[in-house]
C-alpha cells in the first residue's frame, strides 16, 4: 500500500471510532475486510489512527472538523506535511481536498487544544504537577518506549541485549529500573524473538518495574490486583513467593503461560479460595486508576474519562485499600500505587487512608514522571506503627 493508501484506510477506521466502535475494534474489522494489507500497512494504519486519537484536539483544529478526514487532515498539517500531497485523489488514496478544506488555516491556540487535554482535567493536572503540567500533557501526545523487563532470575541485560540483537532487535539501557532496556529498533520482532521464547525477558514499562524494584526483601507477597500479571512475574523473578489475585480473574487468563515461560511458580487464587490465602509479607496493590500516565498508550481513554466517572475510580482505589490491609502480615508492607499522574488518586489517596486509619504509616513515597524513559506511575510503601 502506498502512503496515501495507508492514509485512506486510516480515515476508514476514525470514522468507526467515531461511529462508537472502540479503537481495537474498529482497526480488527479493517484488517479482516483488507486481506490485501500486509503487516508493514496494517502496523502503519494502526499507527496513523493512534497518532490521531493522541492529537485529537489538535488534529481537528488544524484539520477543521472531526470526521475522519478533518482529523487525517489535521494531524498531516501538525507534522509540518502539506495534505494535498497525500490527499491527491490517485489509485486507493483520499480524494483531492476541496477548496474549503484548502483554505482551513486555524491552529491550536486554547489551551486545551495546545496540550490536546479535555478541559475539565488540565486544572487537575497543574495542581498536580505543578510546572511539569505542560510538559506532561505534551509528553503524552508522543508515542509510549518500548520497555523490556529482564528476567534477572535466568539472565542479564547484557546477554538479554546481545540475543535481541541477533534476532535484529536493537536496545539501550533505561535508567529507570535496573532491568529495563528500551527498544529503538526492530520492536515488532519480540515475541517471535529467542529471549522472549526463552523466558529471558517480558515487555513491561521502566516505571512499574521501578515500582517493583523499590520493595526490599524476600518472603509472601500478594499481588492484589494482578490484571495480566506482570508485576506478579517481576516480583517472582525478584525472589517473592507469589500469589496473584484479581477481581475480574479472566485478566489473569494469559499469566500461568507466562510464568512457565519465565520459569516462575505464581499461585492464582480464585475468589473461592481467597478468604484462606492467610497473611502475606507484602501486598502489592496496583489499583484501578484514571490511567493518566499511560494516556499515550490508550489515547482513547483521555477522552472517555469524566468527572463522575473518575469519582468511581477514587471510590474504588479506597476500597481495594479497606480490603487489602487485612492480608497484610505484622511487620509487612502494603504497596498503593496508581499509573495516574493525579494527585487526587496518589498522595491524596493516600493522605485520606491515614487520616482513616492512624496506626498505619506511609514509609516511602515514589512518582515517575510520563517521559522518554517511560509512563507515568506513583507508588507509596505503608506500613503499620509498632
Amino acid at each position: 500500500m502506498k502512503t496515501s493508501a495507508r492514509i485512506a484506510a486510516a480515515i476508514e477506521v476514525l470514522d468507526a471510532i467515531n461511529e462508537g466502535i472502540n479503537a481495537e475494534q474498529a482497526l480488527s474489522r479493517w484488517a479482516r475486510s483488507s486481506r490485501y494489507a500486509g503487516s508493514k500497512d496494517r502496523a502503519a494504519v494502526r499507527d496513523y489512527v493512534f497518532d490521531v486519537l493522541r492529537h485529537l484536539r489538535s488534529a481537528g483544529v488544524r484539520g477543521g472538523g472531526k470526521t475522519g478526514r478533518a482529523l487525517m487532515i489535521g494531524q498531516v498539517r501538525g507534522q509540518g506535511c502539506n495534505p494535498e500531497k497525500l490527499f491527491d485523489g490517485n489509485g486507493y488514496g483520499p480524494p483531492l481536498l476541496s477548496e474549503i478544506e484548502k483554505s482551513v488555516s486555524d491552529s491550536p491556540s486554547v489551551i486545551g487544544d495546545c496540550w490536546d487535554m479535555p478541559d475539565w482535567i488540565i486544572p487537575l493536572l497543574k495542581d498536580s504537577l505543578g510546572h511539569d503540567a505542560e510538559r506532561s500533557a505534551l509528553a503524552l501526545t508522543k508515542r509510549a518506549p518500548v520497555t523490556l523487563r529482564v528476567n534477572i532470575a535466568r539472565c542479564t541485560l547484557i546477554k538479554a541485549a546481545k540475543m535481541l540483537a541477533n534476532d535484529g532487535i536493537v536496545t539501550n539501557i533505561n535508567s529507570r529500573a535496573d532491568t529495563a532496556l528500551i527498544v529503538t529498533s526492530g520492536a515488532r520482532q519480540i515475541r517471535r524473538s529467542t529471549a522472549f521464547e526463552l523466558g529471558f525477558i517480558e515487555l513491561q514499562d521502566a516505571a512499574s518495574q521501578a515500582a517493583v524494584a523499590s520493595v526490599k526483601g524476600k518472603g509472601r507477597a500478594l499481588d492484589f490486583c494482578a490484571g495480566g500479571g506482570g508485576k506478579s512475574l517481576a516480583l517472582a523473578a525478584g525472589g517473592w513467593d507469589v500469589t496473584a489475585y484479581d477481581v475480574a480473574p479472566e485478566r489473569m487468563n494469559d499469566l500461568p503461560a507466562r510464568a512457565t515461560r519465565g520459569g516462575h511458580k505464581i499461585s492464582i487464587c480464585s475468589s473461592d479460595e481467597f478468604a484462606k490465602v492467610g497473611k502475606f509479607d507484602l501486598v502489592f496493590c496496583d489499583v484501578p486508576c484514571s490511567g493518566s500516565g499511560t494516556w499515550r498508550r490508550t489515547p482513547e481513554a483521555k477522552w472517555a474519562i469524566t468527572p463522575e466517572k473518575l469519582n468511581e475510580v477514587l471510590k474504588k482505589q479506597a476500597d481495594v485499600l479497606e480490603k487489602a490491609i487485612s492480608y497484610v502480615a505484622v511487620g509487612g508492607t502494603l504497596i498503593y500505587a496508581t499509573c495516574s499522574l493525579l494527585k487526587a488518586e496518589n498522595s491524596t489517596q493516600v493522605n485520606h487512608f491515614l487520616q482513616k486509619h492512624q496506626d498505619w504509616q506511609k514509609k516511602r513515597e515514589f512518582f515517575w514522571p510520563v517521559d522518554e524513559l517511560g509512563d507515568g506511575f506513583f507508588c507509596a510503601h505503608l506500613k503499620m506503627k509498632q
